[in-house]
């Protein structure tokens, strides 16, 4: 999971998810040269993202720039496909499913080894699953309903549930699905984000702070003939113009996100690609529940209604979002349970100002990455938001500083979004439960958690979209988040780079990577 802040084209946090995304993380910078390259792959590919990763280990991450790196060092149990089907990656199989929905037998594949040579079996699986299982752990909340996992031979595992958990094949494909080497993570202790090590394509070999990571190509790895390349750079370039540059000029072979306006331009050049698909996630402001001025729902729900939503898509992000007023983009299961996002209504904005107690309206202040396009967003909203009254004052931070203010709940506001996730309640579950992983709002509304409890025990999608509706109606009442639309996901990438796939989880999948 990841958070993500506010901007461009495949926008993530976190997320928090998460964290963890976005169509703009934060961080950008300029790229490097890309190596050699040939027709039968191998060389270095460089890849352009828009923050420097705060977390590498997928027990503690929430950002959606971790899981990109994470995605070509870890394998999970299972993946997800360009349409959504869950395929099997570690494990052999799909699961094999109790009659009551409370057991789920993994077999896993044979003959595997972690990329520091000790062997992937279902004593790995136990600990990495329990690992994420802790409350420490950023994962918790997507297995809260995992009572134990126990190995049943060498290479099987049974997972046991309280109660049926229709969402748990899909956190498999995610980071509760990442399995690390044990070995590494007894060693390293709480440093093993910064030497990560599992059974993936691609193993870690250095990190420079605020400028890259470099990957190489794992020797041993499982699948026969991948990687195709034989090294991976990974460019924090914050600025999408600058990233653009680069990719023009050859440094970047592959971009994360794209900047409205450089869209038509890159369409236009056949020297380079661009990929617009459907994204699974939504950006918006956290607002802190229990701390003034947002302890005050009449304001809340001021701010909420004071902002249009068409016109900051169609001033900042052109075709590469969609306006959105809830956790779930069309095109995805829940896409119904949203809403519909509301007309602006000053005449109401001011009313809900002198309930709240202030007629002549309120200050506040967001925070936000620090990029072009973040400061965009937040300018457009401070704009409208002057319209009825309030004032909002803008704060940039580094990325992760404003991951750790928001976990922390030292905000105000806070603009961080998600990457989304293909089943519905990986987009509401830990953000608006009381005491989720992602609730950095600080909601509590025990209506709301026993009706997403419900949603997670129910395997019908059409009764759990209406269980989703009956939420919404409620959050939209209470506003612990201010939903501001849905980032499409846009690649852009140099017309010889072979092998990419577009899939909505906008993660870029590197295995099959070649020039």
């Amino acid at each position: 999971m990841g958070l993500v802040t506010v901007a461009v084209a495949a926008l993530l946090l976190a997320g928090c998810g998460g964290g963890g995304s976005s169509q703009n993380t934060a961080g950008k910078e300029k790229g490097t040269g890309t190596g050699a390259s040939s027709s039968q792959g191998g060389g270095t590919i460089t890849i352009g993202i828009n923050a420097d990763p705060p977390n590498l280990d997928p027990s503690g991450s929430t950002a959606l720039v971790d899981r990109y790196v994470q995605n070509s060092i870890f394998d999970k149990l299972y993946d997800m496909d360009a349409s959504l089907q869950v395929v099997p990656v570690l494990a052999a199989s799909l699961p094999e499913v109790s009659a009551d929905g409370k057991v789920y037998t993994i077999h896993l594949r044979q003959g595997i080894q972690f990329s520091d040579g000790t062997p992937f079996n279902a004593d790995a699986v136990v600990f990495n699953l329990k690992r994420y299982m802790s409350p420490e752990s950023a994962r918790h909340s997507e297995l809260s309903f995992v009572q134990d996992v126990q190995k049943v031979d060498e290479q099987t595992v049974r997972i046991i549930l309280t109660k049926p958990f229709s969402p748990l094949l899909y956190t498999l494909t995610d980071r509760a699905g990442m399995m690390g080497s044990p070995a590494a993570i007894q060693k390293e202790g709480a440093n093993f984000g910064q030497h990560p090590v599992g059974t993936g394509p691609f193993m870690f070999e250095s990190r420079t702070k605020g400028d890259q990571i470099v990957l190489v190509r794992n020797p041993h790895y499982w699948q026969k003939g991948k990687p195709k390349a034989d090294r991976l750079v990974w460019k924090v370039v914050t600025d999408d113009n600058v990233k653009v540059v680069n990719l023009k000029a050859g440094q970047l072979d592959i971009i994360d996100t794209v900047p409205a306006q450089s869209v038509g331009d890159l369409q236009s050049n056949s020297a380079f690609r661009v990929d617009i698909g459907p994204g699974l996630g939504f950006q918006g402001l956290y607002l802190n529940v229990n701390e003034p001025p947002f302890n005050n729902v009449y304001l809340r729900r001021a701010v909420d209604l004071a902002i249009d939503r068409a016109a900051l898509v169609k001033v900042v992000f052109g075709q590469t979002a969609d306006p959105g007023y809830g956790p779930f983009p069309a095109g995805t299961p829940a896409a119904a349970a949203s809403g519909a996002v509301p007309s602006v209504d000053l005449a109401k904005v001011k009313q809900l100002l002198a309930q709240g107690g202030h007629p002549d309206g309120f200050s506040f202040t967001l925070k936000i990455a620090a990029s072009p396009v973040n400061q965009q967003v937040a300018q457009v909203l401070k704009n409208m938001l002057a319209q009825a009254g309030i004032t909002m004052n803008i704060q940039q931070e580094e990325f992760g500083t404003l991951l750790d203010d928001s976990t922390k709940h030292n905000f105000q506001a806070s603009a961080l979004g998600w990457s989304g996730r293909p089943d519905p309640d990986g987009n509401i579950y830990a953000w608006l439960y009381t005491g989720g992983s992602l609730n950095d709002s600080a909601y509590s509304n025990p209506q709301v958690d026993q009706l997403l409890d419900q949603a997670r025990a129910t395997n019908e999608m059409a009764q759990r979209v209406d269980i989703y509706r009956r939420v919404m109606e409620i959050v939209h009442q209470d506003v612990p988040y201010v939903y501001l639309y849905f980032p499409k996901n846009v690649k852009a990438y140099s017309s010889q780079l072979k092998g990419f796939v577009n899939v909505p989880d906008g993660i870029i999948r590197t295995a099959d990577l070649s020039k």
